[in-house]
Formats: structure tokens, C-alpha cells, sequence
């Protein structure tokens, strides 16, 4: 990164350093009536910064040690949404607070029956007067049970196309009717919910945009990511890396000839995935917004951290079926790294499967024709015995 970097004496970081001088220790709310939480965003919530601007504060707050509120949906993607299609009153009465993460948000998308296939989902709302009705199951929901909020689409029109007839809600958790049963992970953690929705009633002032507009709302909210700045840890930019384990195993003394390749193509891919990612904030720096290599980066690095995962496993042996910390330190026999390797199953699945996203490069990239729906036409075998028929029709034996 530092070619990118201005330098020291840049205005931008003398402003940075200025404000951080008069507010050595801000608390959240303090950031968020700063600006600083996410620059990028309009005034009043934001400095509208440029990409280069962002990377000039994160730097300056990475020196300071200053972190900002941990609100990932409510900050991600509920408040742009907000920003972007929803009244006045609603930016007011909730913008700030998720900024300073005083209220969590949810995100209520996922269903069993409609995961990749968002657009299927199966939970209605009902007009009734000034409120909606709302029946359904929502799935995988990170973080329900101790959230404020929720971001809730839902479908309105069923008589609409499925993607049209589906509106965009402000959902209070504490609401009537909502149950919320925890599941618990393979590691443990009991962060992912089921939630049920039984006649639940949502006022019309928490519609966000219009309705039957929330499929074009929640396309906005899942596009609202912030220039990537992560230090390439293979958890979803979390965790460790290719180099803390290349580290780890250079300390544990020599390795067997076939674990020195693996490292070697983990050590390859690391640094594949690190000019990718440069190259995605260089289009940001022009100006232009990423192209392909951004989904090409989320497909190579979600199986480069199952790779970097299983080779820590590996490197343990039988050692890795033990969990503990080693005097304080986190080595790859810590319980970092042993949940780090049970959650990195997840990694090809959450935020779009490998097979949604290579169907998506297919279809966008290299123009190869879309995957056939089952619902009209022939399936892709009786496609296909069709085709060879037709083309050998009048031959003997056909």
C-alpha cells in the first residue's frame, strides 16, 4: 500500500492527527458526529471522502490505535440503505445511532427455502391500515437475538414477477409475534438465529423507498461494502494469513518436503489475492468502480483460506485435535486457530456461494449463456439429447 499513501505532512493526515489529538480517547458517538466512522458516506453522517482520503484516515486511526463502533450491518448495509431511499425522519431517527453502534442491526434476507435464490422468498406482508402484517421464517440470521433492529424484505405482491413484488421494512426485534431460536455453530459459538415472524405488525412509517421497490433496495444494501482494507487474513479478512502460518511453521522447526510445496503455493496465492485487492483499489483511486477482480478475489480467496486452514491443521498433526491457549500466546495450536479452521467451511458458502459466483463470471465475464431455468424449457440433459437428435435427423438409426 504505501505507494498509494501520501506523505506525512499531507493535509489530510495533519486534519486526522488533529482531531485525534483533541479527542484522545473518543467514544463512539463522538466518531460518529465526526464523520470519521465512515468518511465515505455524505455530510452530515459522513465527509464524503474519496477512496484515497479513506485509506489516509484508516492509516492515521491504525496508528493512534483508535477503533471505530463494531455495527457491520447496521453500518454496512442498513444506514446506506436508509441514506439512500428513506425518508427524512427515518435517516434522522436512525443514521447516528447505528453509526455509533448504540443500536445493532440484523439483517433479515435468508430463507430455507430461498438462500442463493433470494428473490424466492416466501415470507408475506399484508397491508392492514397503517401497518403490515408480517408471516415467515428467516434463517442464518447473524447476531438476532441481541440486536435493536432488523433490515426485512418481504414479499407484498404475490402476484407480481418474484422480484418485483417485494418490499424493503425497518423491522424493531422486540416486536410481538417474532421468536428467535439460536443455532449453534461447529465451532461452538451461538451466533446465527432462526426467526419467526407470527403476525407481526410493522407501522408503514418503517417502509423504506416504495413498495414492491425492495428488491432494488436490497441490491443496494448488499453493494454498500467500503474500499477493502484488510490486512488479508483468509477468514473474510479476518484471522490470520498465508504469512502468519508460513511464520508459525519457520518457528516449529523443519517440515517434510510436500508441506514446504503447500507453503510455497499458499505463500503464491497470498500474494496473487494482495495485487488483486491493490488493483481494486486502484480502480477506486481513478474513480472507476472494480471489475471482475472482485469477484474473481472473493472466489480464489475464500479457497485459499480453507487451503491456509487445513495446512495449520495438518502441521499439527494430532495435535490439532486439542484447543487451548499456550501461555498467552496465540500459536496454531491456540483455540484462534482451531475455530479459525472449523469456521473456514463456512467461507465458500456465506456471502454467495463458489457455484453462484462462477455461474455469475460465467454469465458476466466470458458471456457464456445463462443456466437454464426448470421452470421453462428443457432441463440441460433433455436440452442437450434434443440438440444431437435434431442435428443427426434423417440419418439411419436416428
Amino acid at each position: 500500500m504505501e505507494p498509494f499513501l501520501p506523505p506525512e505532512n499531507d493535509p489530510r493526515r495533519v486534519a486526522v492527527r488533529d482531531w485525534l489529538a483533541a479527542h484522545p480517547d473518543p467514544t463512539p458517538r463522538q466518531l460518529a458526529e465526526s464523520g470519521y466512522v465512515a468518511p465515505h458516506w455524505p455530510e452530515p453522517w459522513g465527509l464524503g471522502a474519496d477512496a484515497l482520503t479513506q485509506i489516509v484516515i484508516d492509516d492515521e486511526f491504525s496508528r493512534a490505535r483508535v477503533e471505530r463502533p463494531s455495527n457491520q450491518i447496521g453500518i454496512g448495509w442498513a444506514a446506506p440503505t436508509i441514506i439512500h431511499a428513506g425518508t427524512e425522519e427515518q435517516k434522522q431517527r436512525y443514521v447516528l445511532p447505528a453509526l455509533a453502534g448504540e443500536e445493532i442491526w440484523c439483517q433479515l434476507f435468508s430463507e430455507p427455502g430461498a438462500g442463493s435464490d433470494l428473490a424466492g422468498l416466501s415470507t408475506r406482508a399484508e397491508r392492514d391500515g397503517d401497518e403490515w402484517v408480517v408471516n415467515g421464517q428467516k434463517v442464518w440470521t447473524t447476531g438476532a437475538h441481541y440486536s435493536r433492529f432488523g433490515i426485512l424484505i418481504a414479499r407484498t405482491d404475490a402476484d407480481r414477477p418474484k422480484h418485483e413484488g417485494i418490499t424493503f421494512f425497518i423491522c424493531p426485534m422486540d416486536a410481538p409475534g417474532i421468536e428467535i431460536r439460536t443455532i449453534t455453530n461447529i465451532v461452538g459459538a451461538k451466533s446465527f438465529n432462526e426467526v419467526f415472524f407470527t403476525d407481526v405488525r410493522i407501522p408503514h412509517a418503517n417502509v423504506v423507498g416504495e413498495v414492491n421497490d425492495g428488491w432494488r433496495l436490497a441490491k443496494v444494501t448488499l453493494g454498500n461494502e467500503r474500499v477493502s482494507l484488510s490486512t488479508g487474513g483468509v477468514l473474510w479478512g479476518h484471522g490470520p494469513t498465508a504469512s502468519d502460518l508460513i511464520a508459525e511453521c519457520r518457528s516449529r522447526g523443519r517440515l517434510d518436503d510436500v508441506m514446504r510445496h503447500r507453503l510455497a503455493r499458499l505463500h503464491c496465492e497470498e500474494k496473487v489475492l494482495d495485487i488483486i485487492r491493490l488493483r481494486t483499489i486502484s480502480a477506486r483511486l481513478r474513480g472507476d468502480q472494480p471489475g471482475p477482480e472482485a469477484s474473481i478475489r472473493k472466489l480464489m480467496a475464500d479457497e485459499h483460506g480453507q487451503r491456509v486452514m487445513e495446512a495449520a491443521r495438518d502441521v499439527l498433526g494430532a495435535e490439532a485435535m486439542l484447543t487451548g491457549e499456550r501461555g498467552g500466546t496465540k500459536t496454531l495450536a491456540s483455540r484462534s486457530w482451531y475455530s479459525g479452521y472449523m469456521f473456514s467451511r463456512a467461507l465458500t458458502i456465506g456471502g454467495g456461494t463458489t457455484e453462484v459466483q462462477k455461474n455469475i463470471l460465467g454469465e458476466k465475464v466470458l458471456g457464456l449463456p445463462a443456466e437454464p431455468d426448470p421452470t421453462r424449457g428443457l432441463p440441460w440433459a433433455e436440452a442437450l439429447v434434443g440438440s444431437v437428435r435434431a442435428s443427426h435427423a434423417g440419418e439411419p438409426g436416428s
